[in-house]
């Protein structure tokens, strides 16, 4: 049996897409106030005592570091490979922190309330 845990958290950032149709919107600067979700995944025989995939108040490294390296930022300039869409930041996201949270089995990002993109390797 699988246990997923979700917690959500939101930044503001710049960012301008290249390759685009000349005239398309998101080829022009722009912001958005984005939402990250991130799941944690466990058997239920990997819980720890007293029964978490991973305990919400250790999440608070990744908070500090969204606030600090994507909040209030131009996110083609914290994105290096490639575009910083929505897919690619949810790449950069889950490399990022993988390692931290070996529980870490997808990231979500929205750029808007309607739209998701999802990585999950």
């Amino acid at each position: 049996m699988t246990l997923r845990i979700t917690k959500q958290f939101a930044f503001s950032a710049s960012h301008q897409l290249d390759g685009l149709p000349e005239g398309h919107q998101c080829g022009r600067l722009h912001g958005h106030n984005y939402m990250v979700e991130v799941e944690l995944s466990a058997q239920r025989d990997q819980l720890t005592a007293p029964g978490f995939v991973r305990d919400y108040g250790d999440l608070a490294r990744l908070k500090g570091w969204i606030d600090e390296q994507l909040d209030h930022r131009h996110l083609n300039d914290v994105v290096k490979e490639g575009n910083p869409s929505a897919e690619n930041l949810a790449i950069f996201i889950y490399e990022q922190w993988y390692t931290d949270y070996p529980e870490l089995t997808a990231v979500r990002v929205s750029e808007t309330p309607k739209t998701w993109a999802e990585y999950r390797p």
